[in-house]
């Protein structure tokens, strides 16, 4: 599945403009023109920010500072403000990026896909160095007792988070609902029945998000599978 970028940018010319190279270069897309505008969508739900500190209704650098202190999305700063100063203001609030306008498109899209790139080199260096496992977009953390997606945290229940956790130690493998129901006991000895997995994996697969059905197959007539090849 394609990342998704959301654009911040109070200039109707530029916005229109970026909005079309962007899915033309085939990323899906949201778009803001104000603070309040982004407060209504799903910001968090993005891979990248690509970020207008000039808005009409609050300074840029207040929003990236909250993207990044709940290592949100990455951020790219695109601004005409282009003073030393300003730079490094920018970069030490977080950014990941920063480019001054008037810029080459080109340019732009390059410094995009370099960021991603790093964003989940970051992820996947993180990932070795606890003990987690990586599949696509999924991140599972044992000691933690986490699971992110693409640097969203996912809220799973303890039934949920075992279901995953059984999935992702066996990734590549299709495992019968039979080997999943006998790994599923809880801690007192409670059962899931087989229609409760199937409510379950649901739940789980909804959770996942847009990826859930492209990471976790249905494999008529015996199970499931993970599938470790799955790249967005």
């Amino acid at each position: 599945m394609a990342k998704e970028i959301l654009l911040v940018e109070d200039d109707d010319t530029i916005r229109t403009a970026l909005i079309f190279a962007l899915e033309e270069a085939g990323y899906r897309t949201l778009e803001a023109d104000s603070m309040e505008a982004v407060q209504r969508i799903p910001w968090n739900s993005a891979d990248l920010i690509l970020l207008d500190l000039g808005l009409p209704d609050g300074d840029g650098l207040n929003f990236c500072r909250e993207v990044c202190q709940t290592r949100g999305p990455a951020v790219i700063i695109v601004t005409a403000q282009d003073e030393e100063q300003d730079i490094i203001r920018g970069l030490n609030t977080g950014a990941d990026d920063y480019v001054t306008k008037p810029f080459k498109l080109g340019v732009l899209l390059s410094r995009i896909a370099a960021v991603l790139r790093r964003r989940r080199r970051e992820e996947t260096e993180t990932a070795a160095n606890e003990d987690c496992i990586v599949c696509g977009p999924v991140t599972l953390c044992k000691s933690k007792t986490t699971a992110m997606t693409e640097g969203r945290t996912l809220q799973l229940t303890a039934g949920e988070y075992r279901l995953l956790e059984y999935l992702m130690e066996n990734k590549s493998r299709t495992v019968t609902r039979t080997m999943i129901l006998d790994a599923l006991w809880d801690r007192e000895g409670n059962y899931v029945e087989d229609n409760a997995l199937t409510v379950l994996m649901k739940r789980l697969r909804e959770k996942l998000g847009p990826d859930g059905q492209q990471i976790i197959r249905t494999v008529r007539g015996i199970g499931y599978k993970l599938e470790d090849g799955y790249e967005k």
